[in-house]
């Protein structure tokens, strides 16, 4: 009988070889640690799989134990800058003013309202959702979806307790506190209200956590007579629903990574015919909103980074461009108020917000940042009616700021600068964004921090650098604030965030150069990347760390197949790695959806061929690996948890050194690890922990305690 997991007190946990051979395209595939996935799942109940988990855990726990300390060192300065009691600016909705705040060491947060002119003294403040009283005794805890009603009397809200992402959706009556009988499990999806407040549109997550409908529900009613809306037929397609910003409309768009369709119901009567505004067309997406008999449509049917159009509601289809696609500027969003429009983008892969007007095309007032490169964007405006903009904005060494910009003033207001309780002095940093050549010519843009003291440190010899890339789906990472990074800088890190292809920070057209056939792009701009900062001696070969998560997880795995050497830390969050089995695989929920991103192997031999050419699974042979750290979620959806499970054990089968290698199962999350604020950044202190023990730094202290120390 073989024993599934060994493990001795002398080394990790080795899982049992159980071939599982299938044949696609006429080419055999075989896989050793297919009997990791129970074949129960979602239920993980398997006693093999879960004694495998939990070795895993406990050699993670056994090999961790003696840098504990630095763990709790890391995770006391990372807590010290966070302001514990804290709470949002207050933000007009109608009646209300609404925020939320977290009282001092707690892991989640209240949401509060008061009237509009009732004084700030606490005397008139309303508790509406208490997060810390929900999670109580629960090990997972999330508020998916949160909407108060048009006349303020009820709040809907949505809760995961596990990770799972299915939420209950439950209702309160906020002039009595009391919840009302209504229940809603299974859902996954914003919830709007219609029919004068009478009703409520949500999507149910299908067995395969996909959300194919939009439902409607009548308070009182019990959820087996819900409505069913809309129902998509094409597995690959997700549903979801907005109110339009003039509150007239419903709107529910269905789309893919690459197509959407939008319908159009009356808000008033949400069981009307629903408007089509226009079918479908395989690689066109778009968005509307609506003012008035005007519709807006943000779509890339014209130009592959958008251009924005007009319609009458009477004939929806017909689009009249009011601003070109361009090369230069990459159309990302808008949204619509009574008197003005706003224009979200992105130009040279900076941010940018324009203020436009209906009736003067010609006038275009963008919004003036007072840095060289910097994270901006629209925040909360719920007001139609608005007349100043409330906006968010950072960058890497700017803690986060929110402003209201004054439209007829043209002003920025700073209401709001991210307090760091344990000092913040912004001189002591550098930030740089520089360009490095891929292999095949292009510019990749990278962000860069450093103490500005590090430039001393470098004449002795390059040092050490962090790393961090995603690049898939078209989502871009910006050069934002992080207090938790500076753990690592003020221990002589630098800290880099690749811009590669596959996210979409220079455009769609730098999305598109890193998916499908183009995938590998991303993979070789993040080793090109580092490669070229070595070149210019920000560091050298074996002292870079570097991390991702999900699919910046499958761009860990793909490029310590390829260039083992250049790391010296490794960290992989949920990592995305069995790509080819799961693309294989149509009843999982990240698969039919996830074609138009990576290709479907079912039916395409070529995708088939490409996706085993770079899968990070198939793809691990006989050579030594970096030290590694892997993260896994029990209850992950999205990436699920046998993927990271069945690579660790064929990492350790086949590499040929013997450093560290490290799996941490959450038996109680999914996704994105533990829930609390608190509970998350003990996570970030043991990731940060071993990079700092593989990179030969355990022992040092930050640069901010060895100043201390010499004062």
């Amino acid at each position: 009988m073989d024993h599934a997991t060994e493990q001795s007190v002398f080394g990790p946990p080795i899982a049992a070889k159980r071939p599982v051979k299938a044949t696609h395209h006429g080419l055999e595939i075989s896989d050793d640690y297919a009997w990791l996935r129970d074949e129960g799942y979602p239920a993980v109940e398997d006693p093999e799989v879960l004694a495998h988990l939990a070795a895993e855990n406990a050699w993670f726990e056994a090999r961790m134990k003696p840098y504990r300390p630095l763990v709790d060192a890391l995770f006391k300065e990372m807590r010290a800058r966070i302001k514990e009691a804290d709470k949002s600016v207050p933000q007009k909705d109608g009646d209300w003013l609404y925020w939320i705040e977290f009282e001092e060491g707690a892991e989640y947060k209240k949401w509060w309202r008061r009237p509009v002119g009732a004084p700030d003294d606490g005397s008139a403040d309303q508790l509406i959702l208490d997060e810390p009283a929900l999670a109580e005794g629960k090990d997972y805890f999330r508020v998916g979806a949160l909407s108060v009603s048009q006349d303020g009397s009820k709040l809907a809200y949505s809760i995961d307790d596990n990770g799972s992402e299915r939420f209950t959706v439950r209702i309160k009556d906020l002039a009595t506190g009391e919840l009302l009988p209504d229940e809603i499990p299974g859902t996954l999806s914003s919830l709007v209200w219609v029919a004068g407040d009478t009703g409520i549109v949500y999507s149910l997550a299908n067995e395969q956590w996909r959300t194919d409908n939009a439902r409607l529900h009548w308070l009182g009613q019990p959820p087996s007579e819900d409505v069913e809306l809309y129902h998509e037929d094409d597995e690959g397609f997700r549903v979801g629903s907005t109110l339009s910003a003039d509150d007239k409309w419903l709107i529910v768009g269905t789309s893919d990574h690459e197509t959407s369709e939008v319908r159009l119901v009356p808000a008033d009567d949400p069981l009307a015919e629903p408007l089509l505004v226009r079918a479908r067309r395989k690689g066109v997406e778009y968005d509307v909103d609506t003012n008035g008999e005007t519709l807006f449509v943000h779509a890339n049917d014209t130009h592959e980074n958008f251009r924005l159009a007009t319609a009458p509601l009477t004939e929806p289809s017909d689009w009249t461009t009011l601003i070109e696609g361009s090369d230069e500027f990459y159309l990302t969003g808008f949204a619509l108020f009574r008197d003005f429009y706003v224009v979200e983008g992105r130009q040279a892969g900076l941010d940018t917000i324009e203020v436009r007007y209906y009736g003067d095309p010609e006038r275009v007032e963008p919004i003036a940042f007072p840095e060289e490169s910097y994270s901006a964007g629209l925040g909360n405006n719920p007001e139609f009616e608005s007349r100043a903009l409330r906006l968010s904005y950072e960058s890497m060494v700017s803690p986060s700021t929110v402003y209201d910009y004054h439209v007829a003033e043209r002003r920025l207001e700073t209401l709001k600068v991210q307090e760091i309780p344990s000092g913040y002095d912004a001189s002591l940093y550098r930030t740089e964004r520089i360009e490095i050549p891929a292999r095949d010519g292009t510019p990749i843009p990278v962000s860069i921090l450093y103490r500005a003291d590090r430039a001393n440190d470098l004449k002795e010899g390059p040092g050490p650098l962090h790393l961090y890339g995603y690049g898939a789906y078209g989502i871009a990472i910006p050069p934002g604030f992080s207090t938790t990074r500076f753990s690592l800088v003020d221990r002589g890190f630098a800290y880099a965030i690749a811009h590669i292809r596959g996210g979409d920070d220079l455009g769609r057209a730098w999305y598109k150069a890193g998916k499908l056939e183009r995938r590998v792009n991303t993979f070789t701009d993040f080793v090109d990347t580092a490669k070229g900062l070595i070149a210019r001696g920000y560091t050298e070969a074996g002292k870079i760390s570097i991390s991702g998560g999900s699919a910046g997880g499958e761009l860990m795995g793909a490029v310590i197949n390829s260039d083992p050497d250049l790391w010296g830390a490794v960290v992989a969050h949920v990592p995305f790695v069995d790509v080819l089995n799961t693309m294989l695989d149509a009843s999982l929920p990240l698969t039919p959806g996830e074609w138009p991103e990576w290709g479907n192997p079912v039916e395409d031999k070529a995708a088939f061929e490409l996706i085993r050419s770079y899968s990070p699974y198939d793809n691990v042979r006989a050579q030594p690996y970096p030290p590694m750290l892997v993260t896994a979620g029990l209850n992950d959806p999205r990436v699920t948890y046998w993927e990271p499970a069945k690579w660790v054990a064929r990492l350790r089968e086949l590499k040929t050194d013997d450093n560290e290698l490290l799996l941490k199962t959450n038996m109680g999350a999914g996704h994105g690890g533990k829930s609390g604020r608190f509970e998350s950044l003990e996570e970030t202190a043991e990731e940060f922990a071993f990079i700092l023990w593989q990179m030969g730094m355990a022992a040092m202290p930050s640069s901010t305690e060895a100043a201390g120390r010499q004062k």
